[in-house]
């Protein structure tokens, strides 16, 4: 199915245009809640620049035995720190990421419900979405091991992971990617120019203190919906899926 970075864009613009400010605060809880993981790390990365007792420049004379205890000290409190940001990223920032994009998805449908924050996080929903989301990271991040090319590839294979995990929670962690997967092929490149189209808008969002891009971002999550809509009756019309498994009770 054929489709253009000018069409999907006027058609988020359409949504946006009666429900901007409704969006904007769905982005807003997002960016807030993934902000503080990447807060959390960098700050627990900073400290490292602290002078440690028992080395040039420390706190006076103490034992290398001491210094070392200290060492091993930071060290778990580090490795912790780490372990509690990846466990908040998984059980937190991933199924939120479902729920808002589920928001936009349904936005896009007429559907505009800001009750739909709390979707991925309901019973029935919320460990399938985890699941899911977790499998799709760890492939990505296994691709990215390899080389820094194939990953960004494989991020593209596996970014219709999060819509589809919101039309059929119950589909399957391995359903999901692979549904991802075949609705994608063919169409990373053209999914990658359309990032870049947004490039400016973020680079004048960034000059604005940063504070800028959290207008830019509906706009944003508002487009990438739209080539889900896409995709997903291409995928239906090629019988790649089916409303039964996606859960539609109709394809607009």
């Amino acid at each position: 199915m054929y489709w253009t970075r000018r069409e999907l864009k006027n058609k988020a613009k359409n949504v946006l245009r009666t429900s901007y400010w409704k969006a904007f605060l769905v982005s807003l809880v997002l960016a807030v809640v993934s902000g503080g993981v990447s807060s959390c790390s960098f700050n627990s990365g900073g400290s490292t620049s602290m002078s440690l007792p028992g080395f040039s420049g420390g706190m006076g004379d103490v034992s290398d035995g001491a210094g070392l205890a200290f060492i091993l000290i930071f060290a778990f409190l580090a490795a912790v720190i780490g372990l509690v940001a990846l466990a908040f990223n998984i059980f937190v920032v991933a199924p939120l990421t479902v729920s808002v994009q589920q928001y936009f998805k349904q936005a896009a449908q007429d559907d505009v419900n800001m009750n739909y924050l709390v979707y991925a996080f309901t019973k029935g929903n919320y460990l399938a979405i985890v699941k899911g989301m977790f499998w799709s990271g760890l492939l990505n991040f296994l691709w990215f091991l390899l080389l820094i090319i194939p990953g960004i590839v494989k991020s593209y294979a596996y970014s219709m992971t999060p819509y589809i995990l919101a039309d059929n929670p119950g589909i399957g962690m391995k359903r999901a990617v692979d549904l991802s997967n075949q609705m994608t092929r063919g169409q990373k490149w053209k999914m990658f120019v359309l990032d870049l189209s947004f490039i400016g808008w973020f680079i004048l969002g960034t000059i604005a203190i940063g504070i800028g891009v959290l207008f830019v971002l509906p706009y944003y999550y508002s487009t990438k919906v739209e080539l889900y809509l896409v995709l997903r009756r291409q995928a239906l019309h090629d019988g790649v899926s089916s409303s039964a498994e996606l859960n539609l009770p109709y394809v607009k």
